[in-house]
């Protein structure tokens, strides 16, 4: 009985439009996939490798599975990405981002520029801002990391890293910022270096410019810049286990609302200024529509989570606690909704427009020789244009922290400063 691999028709259209496949008869295609949205120009799809869905899209010079099979469902792969082997969901990996054998990167996630992890890296809900590098052995979901200017100066994860993002009480309300997105996305602020068999306990936020010692498990937020932070042990002992009493509830719905607010300008970042970047590609708007879902994606994620422990706190009630602890817990589960509704609307903010608008005009000047890097493009940009940048992308953040604390005036929220210095 002679043996054909399934979707024979498609991988034979693959092959005549240019793309490398070595050993054919390995190469399992779905019958969504679409043929068209595999580039013909050096994609090289290696043996043993799987691919899944309609979404999926193979740009330019992309290399799929060079150190063992990968299986890739529903996700854009930009211009020379290499996914060296492990399995990719719903993702998008923009130019020249790479991930080694044993990956584990699902849904919610966006590897930007030239970032990228070893081997044995879990992702899931994660940003990583251009050049972000990742070393091996790692978890780290639910998080966004910022900073850094090139590939040799560029913002780090040491292997064997976990950033702990979920709770002994069964809760995920933990996404940390390492930077920030008004100011990462101009790709001119100090990297963050996370030394290895380290870790943070979400959520907290940590600003531009720290080095954070091995060993160290940050559990407080670091807001100061340029810092050397280590780690002490935990001092032992036994203490009674409160669990679903969110002592902290506060803070962490702070942390939770920044991060959403973050993702709110990230995606306004994306619509104004990434859009015409994407378009100069073959693939690139399939590639820039996967961005977009995937950032709608996180803050549906969040809305979740958020949702699941108002939920809890309505039952968390306890007689013995103060009343105004069991106000502000039933206060946040009578509103969550309405604070979900704050992040949902992504229309202009009229304060911020004279910023976005300004630092429009100065981009197209600056892409006036129809330059379609963006790194390069972005880096390019005089101070005081990018400084204009951050103030339109930081006032989206203000304003939507500010509404967010409306809704809910019995926690007090943001009664200092949210902005990083």
């Amino acid at each position: 009985m002679e043996l054909e691999p399934r979707n024979k028709h498609k991988i034979i259209a693959l092959l005549d439009k240019g793309v490398k496949i070595p050993n054919p008869m390995t190469l399992y295609l779905d019958d969504d996939v679409q043929v068209d949205q595999i580039s013909g120009d050096g994609v090289t799809i290696y043996p043993g490798c799987r691919i899944y869905g309609s979404k999926t899209v193979l740009s330019r010079g992309a290399e799929i599975g060079f150190e063992g099979p990968v299986t890739l469902e529903d996700c854009q792969v930009g211009p020379r990405v290499e996914l060296k082997g492990g399995y990719f969901r719903k993702s998008v990996f923009l130019e020249k981002a790479n991930m080694g054998l044993g990956a584990h990167v699902r849904e919610g996630s966006i590897l930007e520029e030239q970032s990228g992890g070893a081997h044995c890296v879990g992702l899931k809900q994660t940003i990583l801002f251009p050049f972000a590098t990742l070393g091996s052995l790692i978890n780290f979901c639910d998080c966004l990391l910022a900073g850094g200017t090139s590939r040799k100066d560029h913002s780090e994860v040491g292997s064997a890293y976990i950033h702990f993002n979920f709770s002994a009480a069964g809760d995920k309300i933990t996404p940390s910022l390492f930077g920030d997105v008004p100011r990462g996305v101009m790709l001119n602020q100090p990297p963050i270096f996370l030394g290895g068999q380290g870790g943070a306990v979400g959520p907290i936020r940590v600003g531009f410019g720290n080095v954070v010692s091995a060993g160290t498990i940050l559990r407080k937020d670091v807001s100061n810049e340029r810092r050397l932070i280590m780690g002490k042990a935990h001092r032992g002992g036994e203490l009674p286990l409160g669990l679903n009493r969110y002592a902290g509830l506060s803070r962490m719905l702070e942390k939770n609302l920044f991060y959403l607010a973050g993702l709110v300008a990230l995606e306004q970042w994306y619509r104004y200024v990434r859009r015409d970047f994407f378009h100069g590609e073959e693939l690139g708007y399939p590639v820039y529509n996967g961005a977009l879902d995937n950032l709608r994606l996180a803050r549906g994620e969040r809305f979740k989570r958020l949702k699941a422990v108002a939920e809890k706190l309505s039952e968390s009630v306890h007689h013995d606690e103060q009343e105004r602890v069991r106000n502000r817990k039933l206060e946040f589960y009578r509103n969550v909704d309405a604070v979900c509704r704050v992040f949902e609307d992504l229309d202009d903010l009229p304060s911020a427009n004279r910023h976005r608008d300004a630092f429009l005009e100065a981009l197209e000047v600056g892409k006036k020789d129809g330059d379609s890097d963006y790194i390069k493009v972005i880096q390019g940009l005089p101070e005081a244009v990018s400084t204009n940048g951050t103030r339109w992308l930081q006032a989206i953040v203000d304003d939507r922290c500010r509404r967010a604390a409306e809704v809910l005036p019995g926690l007090n929220l943001f009664g200092k400063s949210e902005k990083l210095p």
